[in-house]
């Protein structure tokens, strides 16, 4: 039932959090790959989520539907690399039926999720 809603075509929060210690939270586009427990979030490297995970630690990611949601919660890593950021495309048009956004600087976050929390679900 989680790998069924992780896949419809929705948008989720991303929190990671500042130098400061405070939370920021954006709308994202996410890929989960069940198989190896990691979610992907693709972006540019200039973003304030970027700079965030670049700086080390924790994210959670939350994809609600009412009073049903999901919680991805895991360490994150940031990746320029061509070949990381290709898979992270190719994921991306398969679940959301279209390319993703190509801006110059795009980089991917990969989150090994170690942690699952649902709620009816």
């Amino acid at each position: 039932m989680v790998q069924a809603f992780l896949t419809e075509p929705r948008i989720a929060t991303l929190t990671t959090i500042r130098s400061d210690g405070t939370p920021h939270v954006a709308p994202v586009r996410f890929t989960w790959d069940d198989t190896a427990s990691t979610a992907r979030v693709l972006t540019v490297a200039t973003s304030r989520k970027a700079r965030n995970v670049a700086s080390g630690g924790r994210v959670a990611l939350c994809q609600p539907d009412g009073f049903r949601w999901v919680t991805l919660e895991g360490t994150a890593a940031l990746s320029a690399d061509p070949d990381r950021v290709a898979i992270a495309a190719r994921w991306y048009h398969r679940r959301y039926r279209c390319a993703p956004p190509a801006p110059a600087g795009r980089v991917v976050i990969e989150i090994a999720v170690d942690r699952i929390l649902t709620l009816n679900l």
